[in-house]
């Protein structure tokens, strides 16, 4: 039988056990002290890059130390899901707009672009990914939008990587002929479209169970499809698009994901993206042989045009107004007039 006495100590003791418990299960540290668990929230594509950076980045004195957990998926969505509550203190998108949501938000500073590199950690070009011995001579955009050529692209609504796929085939009918050139090209183009995945790991997935015969993707993915034993070939267009992906700390990250952001900009850093088939965002970095290009000794050849965001396309706030808007956009009237939404 309790006495008050008892009962007091019991209540004492599970109070003193439930703190014990709830301090435990707090704050960035593992629960041995020499470990920091750092959340990495990002798009598909360079999850091979960022896992590479990562092993490389644990041999520094700043990664010591440092574990991860990650969480992977089409770039709208994820940076939807950081504003909206997701634990985060790195992040990795396809496009800068989806920075920008963060800043908007209160989440990220508003100086995050205003380094050497503008907030970008990674670059590639649009590529046309085809099947083993190119069965359909796709050699161009032109290509595409042949009868008979059916098209794998992930869905610019929830994907970043779909948004630069769509601009490269867009940007190089438009360079001669305008705008009506570039609407009339996007407007064959998605008649050919025969799925249109959520993401740009998704869309790779596809194609590789079977789904089309030309996939439209980054670089790097083409070629890490290829380490990993692919049998695909890629086409790097004459005239395509550069592709850069931003990379941000948030306001409340821990330290070390600076430190990591830092070492990712740095030549070592970029070279461990490189091996993955990333493009070097820096002329200083040094470019070996990369394993699954089409040519492993000389992997990233320069397209006759490489047409940018800013240069050619005029920023991510033209672009989103005019190709993307969810009532007036180019690319959402095309999409749901041919029914490929």
């Amino acid at each position: 039988m309790f006495t008050r006495k008892r009962l007091t100590r019991l209540i004492a003791a599970t109070t003193a056990l439930a703190a014990a418990l709830g301090l435990s299960a707090c704050g960035g540290a593992d629960a041995d002290s020499s470990k920091t668990t750092l959340s990495l929230v990002g798009f598909a594509v360079p999850k091979a890059g960022n896992n590479a950076a990562q092993k490389e980045f644990a041999k520094t004195d700043a990664g010591e130390g440092v574990v991860w957990k990650e969480s992977y998926g089409a770039s709208g969505d994820q940076s939807r899901a950081v504003a909206g509550g997701l634990k985060a203190d790195y992040v990795h998108f396809s496009i800068s707009p989806d920075v920008t949501r963060l800043v908007e938000a209160g989440l990220v500073a508003d100086t995050w672009d205003d380094g050497e590199h503008k907030g970008i950690v990674t670059d590639s070009v649009v590529v046309l990914v085809v099947r083993e011995g190119n069965p359909k001579n796709i050699q161009s955009w032109d290509d595409l939008v042949k009868p008979g050529v059916s098209i794998v692209t992930p869905n610019p609504g929830s994907s970043g990587a779909a948004r630069w796929n769509i601009l490269a085939g867009w940007q190089q009918a438009a360079d001669d002929g305008g705008d009506a050139a570039g609407t009339a090209y996007l407007t064959k183009f998605f008649k050919n479209v025969a799925a249109l995945p959520g993401s740009g790991r998704d869309a790779t997935a596809a194609f590789q169970a079977g789904t089309g015969d030309v996939l439209i993707s980054y670089e790097n993915e083409a070629i890490l499809a290829r380490q990993q034993g692919e049998k695909f070939e890629y086409v790097v267009p004459d005239e395509t698009l550069l592709i850069e992906n931003p990379g941000a700390v948030l306001e409340d990250g821990d330290a070390k994901a600076e430190a990591f952001l830092e070492y990712v900009l740095s030549d070592e850093g970029q070279e461990q993206y490189v091996s993955k088939g990333f493009r070097p965002i820096s002329d200083s970095v040094e470019v070996g042989k990369v394993e699954g290009a089409n040519d492993p000794e000389n992997p990233f050849p320069t397209p006759t045009k490489l047409f940018t965001i800013d240069g050619d396309l005029g920023g991510w706030e033209a672009i989103n107004k005019k190709f993307f808007d969810e009532n007036a956009g180019i690319v959402t009237k095309i999409q749901q007039e041919t029914g490929k939404s």
